[in-house]
């Protein structure tokens, strides 16, 4: 039986040495096979090819939707205007803050953007419907949404990010796919002390997130995180606990993040229900 492995050219350093060839390329995937070094990549579930399709078109007319906006406020900014808020985005409030601009060219590249602004405004409330149906003809989106601070957008993008939870062994795997994982860098564990073989008492050095992830993971997480910290209920309180404890805000966050990836993975493989009483800080 013949198998086909799809792999991920970042984990293929070895093809970075050298001359670069198909030929030579060939030869040293080989060599990676022969000594099981290479990592396939995870293709995902054929049924949520369009749920994957409308949550990837919402991300993009999200991020252009930001982007436009940035750009407003810029062009503000760089006339010395202060445009605090979102008033400056709203219908009505539009001739007010353009009269502020002196110079008729600027105005109608005020104008231009604000045009794109309602035309993307125009497509994610059009789009956003769609999602949303589409995310409730799978029964996971009904329990990733039994956890605070998961909305229903949040769950669809989850389910169209993650398709499974069972391609993660354990929530350790999770973190790191989401950029929650911690890297570690470490050397010299051991050293022989009067002919005795010792384990050193050197603490392992942090060198921050895992760096490779997916983008996507970490800002649903991290943004439930944040909004989970500002309100009320558990997971404020599991995030006030941490505080008390003497911990800084920023690490908070992190660790409530983690917890809420945690919770999302175990509560997706085994079907159950949420229930606030389980959340302990050693867990995360």
């Amino acid at each position: 039986m013949e198998q086909v492995l799809v792999c991920n050219p970042r984990r293929n350093a070895l093809l970075k040495e050298g001359s670069k060839s198909d030929k030579l390329d060939a030869r040293k995937l080989a060599e990676l096979l022969r000594t099981g070094m290479l990592r396939p990549v995870y293709h995902g579930e054929n049924g949520l090819r369009t749920l994957r399709e409308l949550a990837r078109s919402y991300q993009s007319i999200s991020k252009d939707l930001n982007r436009v906006m940035n750009r407003l406020k810029a062009l503000y900014r760089g006339w010395g205007i202060a445009c605090a808020g979102t008033q400056v985005y709203a219908l009505r409030y539009r001739e007010e803050w353009m009269n502020k601009i002196p110079h008729a060219g600027v105005r109608r590249r005020a104008e231009l953007l604000y045009q794109q602004l309602d035309g993307l405004q125009g497509l994610r409330r059009t789009l956003r419907p769609e999602l949303l149906a589409e995310s409730r003809k799978h029964k996971a989106v009904k329990l990733l949404r039994q956890i605070p601070c998961i909305g229903p957008i949040r769950a669809a993008r989850l389910m169209a990010l993650m398709q499974t939870p069972h391609r993660f062994r354990s929530k350790r795997q999770l973190w790191t796919y989401s950029g929650l994982g911690i890297e570690t860098h470490d050397s010299a564990q051991y050293r022989y002390v009067r002919g005795q073989l010792q384990r050193s008492k050197k603490p392992q050095q942090i060198r921050g997130l895992n760096q490779n992830h997916n983008h996507e993971m970490k800002e649903i997480f991290k943004g439930a995180a944040t909004r989970a910290s500002c309100g009320v209920g558990p997971l404020r309180d599991f995030y006030v606990a941490l505080l008390d404890k003497g911990m800084r805000p920023e690490m908070a966050r992190l660790t409530l993040a983690r917890k809420i990836a945690a919770i999302t993975l175990t509560l997706w493989k085994t079907g159950g229900r949420f229930d606030a009483q389980q959340l302990k800080p050693q867990a995360a």
